[in-house]
This record gives C-alpha cells, sequence and structure tokens, in this order.
C-alpha cells in the first residue's frame, strides 16, 4: 500500500480526500495525514509563566494593553496562540514581551520552565 503525505497531494486528489473528510466517510488506507504538533516558539511558556507569577497577576488583555502601548499590535488570539506555541513570535516581539513583562529577554529564551 501506498503511502502518501498530504504535503504531497496533487489537486485531484486534494479535492477527494476533502470530499470524503467533509462528508464525514473516511476509508482508512487510502491517506496516511501526517500532522506535526511542533511548537512554533520557544518563548510561550514563559510569557504565561510570568505573566501568572507576577503580582498581581496579569491577565491577557492587560498583557495586550502593555504591548499596544509598545507599538506591538498583538491581539488576546494572537496572544493566545503565542503562549499554546502556536504562533510564531518574531525578535521584535520578543523584546517588547520582555519589557511589557519585566522579565529579561535571555530568561525568555530559556527553556528550563
Amino acid at each position: 500500500m501506498k503511502r502518501t503525505s498530504f504535503l504531497s497531494l496533487k489537486a485531484s486528489q486534494f479535492q477527494f480526500y476533502h470530499k470524503i473528510c467533509s462528508t464525514g466517510i473516511f476509508a482508512t488506507g487510502i491517506f496516511t495525514i501526517i500532522v506535526l504538533v511542533e511548537s512554533k516558539n520557544i518563548v510561550g511558556a514563559r510569557v504565561r509563566q510570568a505573566r501568572k507569577s507576577a503580582k498581581p497577576q496579569i491577565t491577557q488583555l492587560d498583557l495586550v494593553a502593555r504591548l499596544q502601548l509598545l507599538g506591538m499590535m498583538i491581539d488576546q488570539s494572537g496572544l493566545s496562540k503565542i503562549e499554546s506555541g502556536r504562533r510564531p513570535v518574531s525578535d521584535i516581539e520578543v523584546v517588547a514581551l520582555a519589557k511589557a513583562l519585566k522579565v529579561s529577554v535571555e530568561w525568555l529564551l530559556s527553556s528550563n520552565c
């Protein structure tokens, strides 16, 4: 049986895949779909840790407001995605997050939470 990753599907195969998935019918063995679940950033867990351990605790909306004052237009949904590792973070955003949370950039970038 030939295994095909989702990324190598041709347009006609993708349409067929979409059709069988959208109707709720999925024949096992037709495609092997590999979903790589890996974090898109290394600061998300630290951002959440710093936000929750601050006294008084900083809400996501408070942090969004602080970031906006620093010129970073990240909404609450974006911040949530950063914290869960589902959104990449630019170097400029890392610096702004560190300032808003009153922690060092080095601490945000360290991986031992």
